[in-house]
């Protein structure tokens, strides 16, 4: 082709020298118009065609191809084929410009082919997040570092491609360079190790609510990456936490919570020790008129009476003879308050205990669980019990202990 094109130029009175050069120009010339018309039919028309297909299939995923631009991408490598396989035809015996010109080809296709390949893992990342499985093991660290390792690959093949060496020799070259390496990438080899073990040990998935105090993190995984993993707190703000630090360090997953579907109630009402008292017959009668005890009352009366009887006690001796107190059946109550509570698991651990008095009084600790797990709902319910609780101690003979303050103090002075 550059024979024919060459004996043109000098039919019309070129000189052979000046007739060589114009012809390279030329095949050169008509050989990038080629790829250029290449390059309109695959963007504009195939690429066209491409696009109408995709959006019409009901699956989602070409959607994804196309949303990143991987179709896009593959378009691009129309020009650069193009070009590398008509070169040597019209170019001929020019022998060193081939090679530059196929050496440039051979970089250009492999820069685009490595953004197609960028755009297809980031469309595979994008299809595989959006099936359920992706909550329980993340694959973006893992994507990640699949990019690390093709752009080291893609610039070891382009310096051979400069250098006219083949790849393997480069790459033999590459212990020398390992330490280094190690230092440059220290962070992304320990996140790759880490997010490794999360994975394989289920320890981390976006969505998760976790606590890390030591890096200011409490709420939800909303992003776990090669290096670090992001969290959304409570606040709206965001934690980035070395992924290597959930491994080196602590932290507190509520996942369990959220799969039992129950959250925890433990929190204890302070009753102030002078009002507790054993119970007289007036009030056990008050007490065996509330629905929920009712039944408690008489059966434990009759316990009681069994009880003195058979040992000869009299039920008036207020040391030797078995009584019910206030206490006692104030945290039968709460407990079968609770056991009619529709926002209180009944098949997980429920109870109302006693703990060790304080000087702040004695603590009776409801434990147990909400059927809803979600926080505000959760609030909801802890706080109606509690509000109950407070406002029905009284009802027993007994005061809620809390430190005096400036209206007691003012109301004793009125006393006096």
């Amino acid at each position: 082709m550059l024979e024919r094109i060459v004996q043109i130029i000098e039919s019309l009175g070129v000189n052979s020298e000046s007739a060589s050069i114009a012809g390279l120009a030329a095949a050169f010339f008509l050989v990038m118009i080629l790829a250029v018309i290449a390059f309109f039919i695959a963007k504009k028309v195939l690429l066209r065609i491409v696009s109408s297909i995709v959006k019409r299939t009901g699956t989602t995923w070409d959607d994804r191809l196309l949303d990143h631009r991987f179709f896009f991408w593959i378009a691009h490598l129309a020009p650069g084929i193009m070009i590398y396989l008509l070169t040597p035809v019209a170019l001929e015996a020019a022998e060193k410009l081939i090679a530059v010109v196929q050496g440039s080809c051979q970089i250009y296709m492999i820069v685009v082919g490595l953004l197609a390949l960028d755009s297809l893992l980031n469309a595979g990342l994008d299809i595989y997040n959006s099936y359920s499985i992706s909550s329980q093991v993340h694959l973006k660290s893992f994507i990640q570092v699949a990019k690390i390792l093709l752009y080291v690959v893609a610039l070891v093949v382009i310096l051979a491609t400069v250098l006219g060496k083949s790849p393997t020799y480069l790459l033999s070259g590459m212990g020398v360079i390992a330490s280094v390496l190690m230092l440059v990438f220290k962070d992304s080899i320990l996140g790759f190790v880490a997010g490794i073990q999360l994975s394989a040990n289920q320890m981390l998935s976006r969505g998760d609510w976790i606590e890390m105090p030591s890096h200011g993190a409490d709420g939800d995984v909303i992003d776990i990456a090669l290096t670090t993993v992001k969290v959304q707190n409570w606040d709206k703000t965001i934690t980035s936490i070395p992924t290597y630090s959930l491994i080196s360090d602590s932290f507190k997953n509520w996942r369990g919570m959220s799969e039992s579907g129950g959250r925890r109630i433990k929190r204890a009402v302070h009753i102030d020790m002078q009002t507790i008292r054993l119970c007289t017959p007036a009030m056990l009668k008050r007490f065996s008129e509330i629905t929920y005890i009712a039944e408690y009352i008489q059966e434990k009366q009759a316990e009681v009476v069994s009880w003195n009887r058979e040992r000869q006690v009299d039920k008036s001796d207020r040391i030797n003879a078995r009584h019910l107190t206030n206490v006692g059946t104030f945290r039968a109550y709460v407990l079968a308050y609770l056991k009619h509570h529709p926002g209180i698991s009944q098949n997980m651990t429920l109870l109302v205990r006693q703990l060790a008095p304080a000087n702040n009084g004695l603590p009776i600790e409801v434990y147990c669980f909400t059927t809803d797990t979600r926080w505000a709902y959760y609030e909801d319910i802890q706080a109606d019990i509690f509000d109950h609780i407070l406002a029905i101690a009284q009802e027993f003979d007994l005061r809620v202990y809390q430190n005096p303050s400036g209206s007691d103090f003012q109301e004793l002075a009125a006393r006096t």
